[in-house]
């Protein structure tokens, strides 16, 4: 059978005309089978999934037009061509509305039949190329994601690219966006997913402890080391290792890190043999790395080694009505797993009857969406704490809460509004002779002073640039405790600049000395 062989039924309850069909056909190289009736056509397509089907209009049984409409309703989905002897447009027209490809009258010759057979082929292939295209454009999961944002299909493709290849992959993201998943997607859809993915958290460990997790140890390396013990490195062989929070890896254990990434090979504590591996690194933080190289916290020369593909997750108040996407799928994941399947009524009174108790508890119902209400506060609300916090909120709601609708009255008193929380920010403010030795030039505006603000006749309070700069970003540093990333996210501008604010207010004299 050649490249472009095709499963081809023909269903014609003329025999000679059926056999003249069939030889032209085979001469193609086309597997052909055939029908006379209707009946026996679906029940073919149904069990041997053709690729093509010419199809007569008058059949035995019942109309070509309603096999269409069959087929159809099943979600076969061959290329129709109508075989008939009534060349009228009426009927072409009625033929293509219904689903067909192409139109042939009889008499047709070896040819004719070829080219459109071919070109009906061609044209269901293509349809096959774009609805898987718009399928993954349109994507409302992947692997454990939830989202059909436009951003999430930007992280979507990035991570299907970067997977085949044993290219490092360093993911960044605020806590909470799912970077262990970006790293357990990418190991997921990379040929490595049949071996070993070994997630470990850098700053989750004691730092004398580090180095044995990662790289293993030998009987009597160190007090408590009663065995040889293998690491992530030597278990992730073949496979990945996901080492979430590198930032907060300690510089000589970063040295080693380098050594092993470079050459494949490590040393187990307290061994003098070396071992070698073949591992995929994939590294995450919710730090801004390029920070952390400038500020002396992170190995520059590791760092390079290590991003080779970012990924950057968003965080969710950017990821718009993914927001109810993830809450519906929460809602219907927690209301199973806190036993919302209750008993019916009747069913808890009989079990009342049998234990010889008075009363029993209403059986809960199960949650199936949220108001119209509750929904416009999920998307309202900023989610510092992203996904993580969202899933918290879900579950908080289903566990005390009855209904098969969530209300706003259920919603937690933060999503409230006007109840996020908020730090109060003292007030910086100028007086009036202030104002004009600014304008003269003969005062760093810089330094603010806390005095009486100017108040125009409107009421409206007038506070230097650089005074409002700095009230913005210390409430959001207040906000997101201390939270740099998180802060810069709030107040849209890059984490930098607001270190090399903060370096340049710790560095005053004046701020100190007012302070």
């Amino acid at each position: 059978m050649n490249e472009t062989a095709a499963r081809v039924l023909i269903v014609e309850d003329t025999p000679t005309q059926a056999e003249l069909a069939r030889a032209m056909l085979s001469g193609l190289g086309h597997e052909i089978r055939l029908a006379e009736t209707a009946g026996d056509a679906f029940s073919i397509a149904q069990s041997w999934a053709p690729d093509a089907m010419l199809l007569d209009l008058e059949l035995p049984d019942y109309s070509g037009f309603d096999l269409m409409r069959q087929l159809r309703t099943e979600g076969i989905d061959a290329a129709v061509i109508v075989i008939t002897a009534n060349g009228s447009i009426n009927v072409a027209v009625e033929a293509m509305r219904e689903g067909a490809n192409d139109f042939v009258v009889k008499p047709f010759s070896k040819a004719r039949l070829a080219v459109t057979l071919s070109n009906s082929l061609e044209k269901r292939a293509l349809a096959a190329q774009l609805r898987s295209a718009r399928a993954r454009l349109d994507r409302e999961r992947f692997f454990g994601f939830i989202g059909a944002s436009t951003v999430m299909q930007a992280v979507y493709r990035t991570i299907e690219a970067v997977a085949p290849s044993k290219a490092s992959v360093f993911i960044t993201g605020e806590s909470g966006t799912g970077k262990e998943l970006a790293a357990d997607a990418v190991h997921r859809a990379s040929p490595r997913r049949s071996r070993q993915f070994v997630a470990l958290n850098c700053g989750a460990i004691p730092r004398d402890l580090l180095e044995s997790e990662v790289f293993g140890h030998v009987k009597g390396a160190f007090t408590g080391a009663v065995s040889d013990r293998p690491g992530a490195a030597m278990q992730a062989d073949g496979g990945t290792l996901f080492l979430d929070e590198i930032g907060e890896m300690p510089l000589d254990m970063q040295v080693k890190l380098l050594r092993f990434v470079q050459t494949g090979t490590f040393q187990p504590v307290g061994s003098s043999r070396t071992e070698r591996v073949d591992v995929r690194f994939v590294c995450a933080t919710n730090r801004d790395p390029m920070i952390e190289v400038q500020e002396g916290r992170f190995r520059e020369d590791l760092f390079y080694r290590l991003y080779v593909v970012p990924i950057e997750l968003p965080p969710l108040r950017a990821r718009g009505e993914d927001v109810l996407l993830i809450a519906r799928h929460f809602l219907a994941q927690y209301s199973r797993e806190e036993g919302r399947h209750f008993r019916t009524v009747a069913e808890t009174g009989r079990a009342s009857a049998m234990i010889g108790t008075q009363f029993a508890p209403e059986p809960k119902r199960q949650f199936r969406g949220f108001s119209p209400e509750s929904e416009q506060l999920l998307m309202a609300y900023s989610w510092p704490g992203n996904v993580r916090q969202l899933q918290n909120v879900i579950r908080n709601i289903v566990v005390l809460h009855d209904g098969e609708q969530v209300e706003v009255a259920m919603l937690p008193p933060l999503l409230l509004p006007g109840s996020e929380s908020a730090v109060p920010i003292p007030l910086v403010t100028v007086t009036a002779t202030r104002v004009e030795q600014e304008q003269s030039g003969s005062v760093d505006i810089m330094r603010p002073e806390r005095q009486h603000p100017v108040r125009p006749a409107d009421g409206t309070e007038i506070l230097p640039l650089a005074v409002m700069e700095r009230r913005m970003i210390m409430a959001a540093l207040r906000h997101t405790r201390q939270d740099v990333p998180r802060a810069a996210a709030m107040l849209q501008v890059n984490p930098s600049t607001i270190y090399r604010k903060l370096h340049a207010w710790r560095n005053d004299p004046e701020e100190e000395r007012q302070r």
